[in-house]
């Protein structure tokens, strides 16, 4: 093929390694851990899943490639719109995982997701996928102060970066202007709310109810129990979340303890934050979710004090990368 036809390397490796023969989830996981410099305890925690499991699957789509003669070649650039969805895939989690410490994978999926528009300008989900990253990617510097995570709520504004974020809105644009309403659009617009001051919570609300009917995942529904408890209570989004069956997910237990917390609940609160603790993978959220369990501690340790009107515990919680 052409040069010019692919404007970076790596993702023309992606590109290659994403045969459609393949299921989707194997595509991902499988470019992951060959391209994406993603462990693969790394990708079993992006899929949400045992890294045994991880381990059997990548060894199933190793030996399908191998006994179905899959050849490991450039596809033609007719053919790339078939491996889209996988490749927005890999250089949505390779982000996910540098957005959650490992700023050099923040930084690739970023390259990478610039040489797709540059490759596919007409696909409005590419332009999507960008405006996410960069609006998310946008508050990087805000989100610790002396090694301590902070809440969206509670971040300096001034410490983020006024030019992603402006890149960030011109790429949500573009996806509008080519008519996009697909699952990346939507947690690019869901992410520019966020930037707003005071943000619109209904907005927010139904915005994740789009995106549950577009991805069916769980974790987005996690999302929009915060919104709804924003909107209609704590009690309101702790129903959604009972729902739902994220046992094994970190954000699950922490956003379930703060409901719990809001409704001054301390006990289950407190079994709650000590199941994400024990999940946490970054010392910053581990410290945070111990300030969380010694705060909801005080309030059952004798004499027990009067209930406190509680703080908003929820709010701005990035519960998805999204």
């Amino acid at each position: 093929m052409e040069e010019r036809t692919f404007p970076d390397e790596r993702l023309e490796l992606i590109f290659t390694c994403c045969h459609p023969s393949l299921g989707l989830e194997a595509q991902v996981a499988l470019t992951l851990r060959a391209l994406g410099g993603l462990t693969t305890e790394e990708i079993a925690r992006a899929f949400l899943v045992p890294e045994e499991t991880m381990k059997r699957r990548l060894s199933r789509a190793k030996r399908k490639i191998r006994d179905a003669g899959i050849p490991f070649s450039v596809p033609a650039e007719h053919l790339l719109p078939a491996r889209l969805a996988a490749v927005l895939a890999v250089v949505y989690l390779i982000f996910n995982e540098g957005y959650s410490g490992r700023v050099d994978l923040a930084a690739e999926a970023l390259r990478l997701g610039t040489a797709l528009t540059e490759l596919m300008p007409d696909e409005p989900e590419v332009h999507g996928l960008q405006a996410l990253m960069l609006l998310v990617d946008a508050r990087r510097e805000a989100r610790f102060a002396g090694g301590e995570l902070v809440l969206l709520a509670d971040q300096d504004r001034s410490r983020w970066d006024a030019a992603k974020i402006t890149r960030g809105r011109e790429a949500l644009d573009r996806a509008f202007a080519l008519r996009g309403r697909g699952a990346y659009v939507v947690q690019a617009a869901i992410a520019s709310l966020h930037m707003e001051e005071p943000r619109d919570w209904r907005e927010i609300a139904g915005l994740y109810g789009e995106l549950v009917r577009l991805t069916g995942s769980p974790v987005v529904e996690l999302n929009r129990a915060i919104a709804v408890a924003e909107v209609d209570g704590a009690e309101a989004g702790l129903a959604l979340v009972d729902r739902l069956d994220l046992d094994g997910y970190q954000y699950f237990h922490s956003t379930r303890a703060d409901l719990l917390r809001r409704l001054g609940r301390a006990d289950e609160a407190r079994t709650e934050y000590e199941r994400a603790l024990e999940l946490a993978h970054t010392e910053p959220e581990r410290r945070f979710l111990q300030r969380r369990l010694a705060e909801v501690s005080v309030y059952l340790s004798p004499p027990a004090p009067p209930v406190r009107g509680h703080d908003d515990t929820t709010r701005g919680r990035e519960v998805d990368s999204s």
